[in-house]
């Protein structure tokens, strides 16, 4: 029950960030591309196995406004590109709250 939980609230954050996300891109081009900052920024993967690593990298990737640029297996780092860095905290501690906490919990069970 604890995995099908995790898996469907993953679903959940997923689409709900996509969608945001979506929206926001969509601002950014349309209305602020010539002040746009954009640039790279790293998260830690903490204690994530590699396969957990690349499916947290594919969800990411797949939101609009940040992709996956390397996985770092040495420091246990993603390196992302993120369309608006000033956002860069925000986005970063999204990723952990809606992504991270759920996959921890499915990377445990399948351990």
């Amino acid at each position: 029950m604890k995995i099908f939980l995790a898996i469907l609230m993953l679903l959940v954050n997923f689409f709900k960030c996509a969608f945001l996300s979506g929206l926001d891109t969509a601002k950014i081009i349309l209305f602020k591309h010539d002040s746009m900052i954009s640039g790279l920024a790293e998260i830690s993967y903490g204690e994530l196995n590699e396969n957990t690593a690349s499916l947290l990298g594919a969800l990411i990737t797949l939101t609009p406004g940040t992709s996956l640029i390397n996985i770092d297996t040495q420091s246990g780092v993603l390196v992302l590109h993120l369309l608006d860095l000033e956002r860069k905290d925000e986005t970063l501690k999204s990723i952990q709250q809606d992504f991270c906490e759920y996959l921890k919990t499915i990377n445990e069970v399948m351990i």
